[in-house]
């Protein structure tokens, strides 16, 4: 049997590497399925094909996957945790070094600069997200409705909802297997659900404002389809619009800064939290915002083959990805609008822009923005 702590060591050292988002999955079944031999081809083929279908960070999921699938709730809590903590610290160590320095005029210009490749990375996010997502006029009609509702300042969370919905009337042509009955089993899940229900009940008692911290980034998670970019939008929506806790400018500094970590860009979250309420803050909106979407994954490893084929998940997953589409261009509009545009930054953000499609290194085009900032805008 697999021991739990080669589990948790062997993501562990995979998450101090695991810089490009979705492509660490290659790495993850290299050692998972190649060297260790821990799953068979298939086996791993369903976990990435279902970490696609249900929300939060990909990679997560399927790191996740692999411990469930090894040694059950225990492994995947051990391969989950231990592929994100690498990036938890460095956020955390960053967004302490952020709170401390970002008035000095040197800091300055760099975060300056390193807003406009945020710009470039949140546009090429979006034809990276959309292109394979858009297939259809159908789509197309979502897509475009979506970003249409997001100009309007409609609450993003029914927006989700409303093309969840309208996917279910307007996509016929998905499979037409006959549906089968659900079986999982419960205990350990529902173990994890009463210590997230005492977490949530003694936060409320220590502190609110990290009960709300909680329960917002839980929110944020659940409704995150599409991968860890889908979540920047709603985060933006939550923390800069809706309770203008914090400024588009910084958010977006903890967005470049999530860049240079390894791990998914909701990392993003433990910055939020840090500058909201410091150690504890990171603490409680990391947990929170990877907690939704673990317990989904945990639920449903069991039955993956069987959610592909329903009709309902079919649709409602085309509508989503879709909506999150429009979603990610209404982010892109909204971070360009928050740079006071000249020449030099243009061209920044069109060389930038350039690299991310020719798929240079995200962490490489990050460092050269970063010092072409310091050299040029101070």
């Amino acid at each position: 049997m697999i021991s739990i702590t080669e589990i948790f060591i062997s993501f562990l050292k995979l998450g101090f590497t695991a810089f490009g988002g979705p492509a660490m999955i290659v790495y993850i079944k290299e050692m998972a399925v190649t060297k260790k031999k821990w799953l068979d081809k298939e086996n791993f083929q369903e976990g990435v094909a279902l970490a696609q279908a249900i929300p939060g960070a990909t990679a997560m999921q399927v790191a996740g996957y692999v411990g469930l699938k090894t040694r059950g709730i225990i492994g995947g809590l051990a391969s989950f945790t231990a592929f994100g903590f690498p990036a938890f610290l460095l956020m955390l160590f960053l967004s302490f070094l952020y709170s401390k320095t970002h008035s000095i005029p040197e800091v300055i210009s760099l975060f300056t600069g390193l807003q406009v490749i945020v710009v470039a990375i949140v546009a090429n996010a979006f034809l990276s997200f959309a292109k394979p997502v858009i297939k259809s006029t159908g789509e197309i009609a979502v897509a475009i409705l979506s970003f249409i509702l997001f100009m309007f300042k409609l609450n993003p969370f029914l927006i989700i909802i409303a093309c969840f919905i309208i996917a279910q009337i307007i996509f016929r042509d998905s499979t037409t297997k006959k549906e089968q009955a659900f079986k999982i089993n419960l205990y350990g899940i529902g173990i994890l659900l009463v210590f997230i229900f005492v977490g949530l009940f003694f936060l409320y008692f220590i502190d609110r404002n990290l009960l709300t911290l909680a329960l917002i980034m839980m929110k944020i998670d659940f409704f995150a389809f599409g991968g860890g970019y889908a979540s920047l939008p709603l985060m933006l929506h939550e923390f800069v619009e809706n309770f203008k806790w914090i400024d588009e400018k910084t958010f977006m500094d903890g967005i470049a800064l999530g860049q240079i970590t390894p791990g998914p860009i909701v990392i993003t979250s433990t910055f939020v939290g840090y500058i909201l309420y410091g150690f504890s803050g990171a603490v409680v909106a990391t947990v929170a915002i990877f907690t939704p979407s673990f317990i989904i994954l945990a639920s449903l490893t069991e039955l993956s083959r069987k959610i592909r084929h329903s009709r309902v998940f079919l649709r409602g997953k085309r509508g989503l990805l879709a909506s999150f589409s429009g979603l990610l261009l209404f982010a892109t509009v909204k971070f360009s609008s928050a740079v006071s545009w000249d020449l030099i930054k243009l061209c920044m953000v069109l060389i930038s822009f350039y690299a991310l499609v020719r798929r240079v290194n995200i962490l490489y085009i990050v460092i050269a923005g970063a010092l072409f900032s310091l050299y040029a805008m101070h």
